[in-house]
């Protein structure tokens, strides 16, 4: 990237700074890396169109994903699960997945809230736009990370998924676990930890220690997995502790992706 000279391309440059530094603050970051060239600090052009670091139009793979992906999803729209939860839910939009679906990191929640039910795509409220913040921090965009729930629909009064319903949605997350095969996955909240883990213990005891998901079947993908604290629940209790404990979760999957 050449060295900004006009006046609007060192103030673009300035806001670009002290956005990042602005997400390490919050993250708790407490260094920042810099890598140099002969030149000075090296820094990798993003694609002119982000949409492109994961078309399908040029991956076969990709288009092959995303294919089963689509029948998945038309799957579960005619099993429709969500129908026989204890308390149906009434939604307005299936909130399904979003993001690359050959992704190396994957990132699990529980269930759509309030924004995502209007939108239709998971994590886009205030705890979206954290987990955002925590993705760039990471060094990725979230067009190359691919987000998912254990429940496709908004449960009442964004209420904590059940076990009961989180059993009858996890076969189709085991599926689009399947699809995206991710070197990691990032579990957020203990819903979808419990269920990825099958355990019954604690957040504070499972998160940033590594495990591992094995998927049903005799041949089921096996997958590491880094559980750590949901970005609404970090968002009620925004203690320097506790973004620390989750940066240090997202360094240790940063570190296992290489």
């Amino acid at each position: 990237m050449a060295t900004p000279t006009t006046t609007d391309e060192i103030a673009r440059a300035r806001r670009a700074v002290r956005q990042q530094a602005e997400t390490a603050a919050m993250l708790g970051v407490d260094y920042v890396p810099c890598f140099r060239t002969g030149e000075g600090i090296a820094e990798v052009e993003p694609p002119t169109d982000p949409a492109a670091a994961v078309s399908t139009a040029a991956d076969p793979a990709r288009a092959k994903a995303q294919q089963r992906m689509d029948e998945l999803r038309a799957r579960y729209e005619r099993d429709a699960p969500h129908e026989k939860f204890a308390t149906p839910h009434q939604f307005t939009n299936l909130v399904w997945g979003d993001g690359d679906v050959t992704a190396r990191l994957m990132f699990i929640g529980e269930a759509p809230g309030a924004d995502e039910d209007r939108t239709g795509v998971p994590f886009v409220g205030r705890a979206g736009q954290l987990l955002n913040k925590m993705i760039t921090a990471m060094g990725l965009r979230r067009e190359e990370v691919y987000i998912a729930n254990v429940l496709k629909t908004r449960p009442p009064n964004n209420a904590t998924p059940t076990p009961a319903e989180a059993e009858l949605c996890a076969p189709y997350l085991h599926e689009q676990i399947a699809i995206v095969a991710p070197e990691v996955i990032v579990t957020v909240g203990l819903p979808a930890t419990r269920l990825i883990l099958k355990s019954s213990d604690s957040m504070g005891r499972l998160r940033g220690t590594w495990a591992e998901y094995v998927g049903p079947g005799p041949d089921g993908i096996r997958v590491a997995v880094m559980p750590t604290y949901h970005p609404a629940y970090l968002l009620r209790s925004y203690t320097a502790e506790n973004r620390k404990k989750v940066w240090s979760d997202l360094k240790q999957a940063m570190a296992r992706l290489g």
